[in-house]
């Protein structure tokens, strides 16, 4: 088991897959972090060397991801609810935000709006 940022790992996981199991780390940021550390893209997580993953540890510690990417997610929704506006009371309403359609098929801004999103 590898220890990576407060999560373990098993040695036989993939690096890239590792690094996508985080909030807020996409497959283009694990492209690009593997790149800068010189990580091959089918490189284990047993494979790495000590000073890797401590080089690997530093850089997600700059980034903002999981706990604080969500804060981040929810007071920037509760500051649109609080201001009044469109994009706030459509979060508030669990309809669709970003201009779909509502006489048909809202059913997925329903569940979207309701996850976690409230203050």
């Amino acid at each position: 088991m590898v220890f990576i940022l407060g999560f373990n790992f098993p040695e036989t996981r993939l690096v890239k897959s590792a690094l996508s199991s985080f909030y807020g780390v996409g497959p283009r940021h694990t492209q690009r972090l593997m790149a800068k550390l010189y990580i091959h893209d089918t490189a284990r997580v047993g494979s790495l060397a000590d000073k890797q993953v401590l080089d690997l540890t530093a850089e997600l510690s700059t980034m903002t991801i999981e706990n604080d990417l969500r804060r981040k997610l929810q007071d920037n929704i509760r500051r649109l609810r609080d201001m009044g506006a469109y994009r706030g009371r459509r979060h508030a309403m669990q309809m669709p935000v970003r201009g779909q359609r509502t006489r048909t098929q809202t059913a997925t801004a329903g569940k979207l709006n309701r996850v976690e999103r409230f203050g």
